[in-house]
């Protein structure tokens, strides 16, 4: 809830967290009120995603496959108001970004080799989406 992100290495022998890096999911220039909501990693584990409320943004950031360390890319706007939630498709292709406020899930392209999101143009009018999930039909 308070705009960070935070990295842990976990130490298998003694069973403990040891806290690597916080780091904000704002930018610096940001400083009115804020909420984070989601945090999601990409399947290829390269990148990791974090939903801002009041910013109204999905922050972007690229893991140090060594370090596990991030690197923000991007902080991008959700072209709507408090998203709640976000899912990425099984693909690692499509983010879809559920915003409670404006009441529309939009949809993301995800750039495979810079994770950054480009919006599709594809929007769906939604009455106060909380929660986007995917779920194997059989």
């Amino acid at each position: 809830m308070q705009s960070t992100v935070s990295v842990f290495h976990y130490d298998s022998v003694l069973g403990k967290l040891q806290n690597v890096e916080a780091i904000s999911s704002l930018p610096k220039t940001f400083s009115g009120h804020d909420e984070s909501a989601e945090i999601e990693v990409h399947p290829s584990g390269k990148f990791l995603y974090a939903s801002n409320r009041g910013h109204d943004s999905i922050a972007v950031f690229a893991i140090d496959k060594l370090t596990g360390t991030l690197t923000p890319v991007e902080y991008v706007s959700t072209k709507g108001a408090s998203p709640r939630n976000f899912e990425i498709d099984p693909t690692g292709t499509l983010l879809f970004a559920a915003n409670e406020k404006s009441d529309n899930i939009v949809v993301f392209r995800i750039n495979q080799q810079t994770g950054k999101l480009t919006p599709t143009g594809k929007i769906l009018e939604i009455s106060q989406p909380v929660c986007v999930k995917f779920v194997p039909m059989d």
